[in-house]
């Protein structure tokens, strides 16, 4: 947001708008040593909290109050997060690219585009994000998996099965991904390894 300027005559006087008060704050901040970084966690930390109760509109009012420049990329995805919620599936997927822009090392916004990119079926813009949430957290399991059924939907098996078992490696009780390694094993003509995962699925599910 840029400082507004009314022309009165042909004098300039400054607008009391939204910078002028986060001017007055920053100085009431800096006079009273306050911990600005402590101050925009507990702003982040409201939104939060009222995304989890599912407030959403009471979110983005939050939201709302904070000047663009200042969002962290935990904000701009908490913000697409919301929109997205509410079907508005083209701001969202804006908003995670600002997420990405605040801070291009951030996993989650990347990780969520690329779950958007797989729903609407085009599985090699997903597998591109979802390579960029490996790189950049690579014991996260569900990124693994994720990108295995990326090439499911490409009838790309051989990745698929890369993949499914990196997540297996990760994370063996998640019964999902038991199955989709089974199915790829299946696909690959591999009864044996197929059943062996199926088998585990089995035993999953049942709670054995």
């Amino acid at each position: 947001m840029h400082l507004k300027i009314s022309n009165i005559g042909r004098r300039y006087y400054l607008t009391y708008n939204f910078v002028m008060k986060r001017f007055l704050l920053l100085l009431t901040i800096f006079c009273l040593g306050i911990n600005v970084e402590a101050l925009e966690n507990n702003i982040t930390e409201q939104v939060i909290a009222l995304y989890n109760s599912n407030n959403l509109d009471e979110a983005m009012k939050v939201i709302k109050n904070i000047p663009e420049n200042d969002r962290t990329a935990e904000i701009w995805l908490l913000t697409g997060n919301i929109l997205q919620d509410q079907d508005k599936i083209s701001d969202a997927v804006f908003m995670y690219k600002r997420a990405i822009l605040v801070n291009p090392d951030y996993y989650k916004p990347y990780y969520n585009l690329a779950n958007i990119y797989l729903y609407e079926e085009r599985p090699n813009l997903a597998i591109d994000n979802y390579k960029k949430v490996i790189k950049l957290k690579p014991d996260f399991a569900y990124g693994y998996y994720n990108t295995g059924c990326a090439y499911l939907r490409l009838g790309d098996y051989k990745h698929a099965k890369k993949y499914f078992s990196k997540a297996v490696e990760l994370k063996n009780t998640e019964p999902d991904f038991q199955y989709n390694l089974a199915y790829t094993y299946k696909m690959l003509n591999n009864s044996k390894k197929a059943n062996i995962h199926l088998d585990f699925y089995n035993k999953l599910i049942n709670g054995q």
